[in-house]
């Protein structure tokens, strides 16, 4: 027979509020009725009646993430950090991915309307500040990450990649380059990722005096190895002469040097290259990659405590924008031993 609420709460010599709201992570529980509730929960193995509970309270303690693609490696990792930090709250977390199209990402954000989640997490890709009233017609908490809509009636957390292009291309300045590519442009964008960080590269290159030369500007449509391989290819054969990268992000860098190599060319000797993601796999890269840490575990916490708030009507006021700050992680790519 599964155990209940009673089970635990006279297991650890507490009150069944007491159990309760150790599962829902209420502050202010000392540390050690915590640890006995905890150990209580798992000696007896209690799992809480979801559906039951969802009757009661009128909600289901299960939030939506709605990423673009899991095949991309930092949402991968986001989903991850979110379900950490959703878990943390005593919520779990349904996972959707849509196709790279408008219409694609309103069909799953309409689809998470109906499967009784309490609010949704969405990563915005090509939606645009015309389609932020479409988001009104959800009827639930929605915090949107990434940087598409801004000034939306809806929470939002982004990170600074303006300021953390800019920190990449002047660690690679003050190595020595002067010919830095900018790897992964999407011409003609300016409110998006690519956008953003192309102003923090010519940024960069303006404060340090640099001419910007648009033949270094490098166009990458989507963002994954094999892109970054099959690009920097066509620069190598485009005969342009380049000293460094500033790849937009860290899987476009991880294509790039592996041509690198293939090519001949050393890494960082020849090429010093810089990504923008700070992936697990940048570590174990050959050698390890220099980064751009956006500090996904904040934007996890950050955004799944804004929707909480209002899933539970702990705030009324005006929708946040939240900023979270990037950091600068050199490694072997970037600084030659010599």
């Amino acid at each position: 027979m599964a155990s209940t609420l009673h089970d635990v709460a006279k297991a650890a010599g507490v009150s069944i509020k007491t159990v309760s709201n150790v599962i829902h992570a209420h502050p202010h529980i000392s540390a050690p009725t915590r640890e006995r509730v905890e150990a209580a929960i798992e000696a007896l193995q209690y799992r809480p009646n979801r559906a039951a509970r969802s009757l009661r309270s009128g909600r289901s303690d299960l939030i939506a993430l709605i990423v673009p693609s899991l095949r991309n490696p930092y949402f991968a990792e986001l989903a991850d950090d979110v379900m950490r930090a959703a878990r943390s709250h005593g919520y779990s977390v349904l996972i959707d991915q849509f196709d790279m199209t408008g219409e694609g990402e309103l069909s799953a954000l309409r689809g998470a309307n109906r499967y009784g989640v309490d609010g949704i997490l969405h990563c915005v890709v090509s939606l645009g500040t015309q389609d932020a009233a479409l988001l009104d017609e959800l009827a639930m908490p929605v915090v949107l990450l990434g940087e598409r809509i801004f000034h939306s009636t809806h929470d939002h957390v982004s990170m600074r990649n303006v300021e953390g292009a800019t920190a990449a291309t002047e660690h690679l300045i003050a190595g020595g380059c002067r010919r830095i590519l900018a790897f992964g442009a999407h011409p003609g964008e300016a409110a998006g990722t690519a956008g953003l960080r192309l102003r923090g590269y010519e940024t960069a290159l303006n404060e340090a005096g640099i001419h910007l030369d648009e033949k270094l500007v490098v166009p990458v449509d989507r963002w994954h190895r094999i892109d970054g391989a099959d690009a920097m290819r066509s620069v190598l054969d485009s005969g342009v002469q380049f000293d460094g990268i500033v790849a937009f992000n860290d899987s476009l860098a991880l294509g790039a040097l592996r041509v690198l190599r293939e090519s001949g060319l050393r890494v960082p000797d020849d090429v010093a290259l810089i990504g923008f993601d700070d992936l697990d796999e940048t570590r174990y890269s050959q050698p390890a990659l220099s980064t751009i840490d956006p500090d996904r575990s904040a934007i996890a916490a950050a955004a799944v405590e804004l929707l909480l708030r209002r899933v539970r009507g702990d705030v009324d006021d005006a929708p946040a924008e939240i900023l979270i700050d990037c950091a600068l992680v050199s490694r072997e790519s970037s600084v030659t031993t010599q």
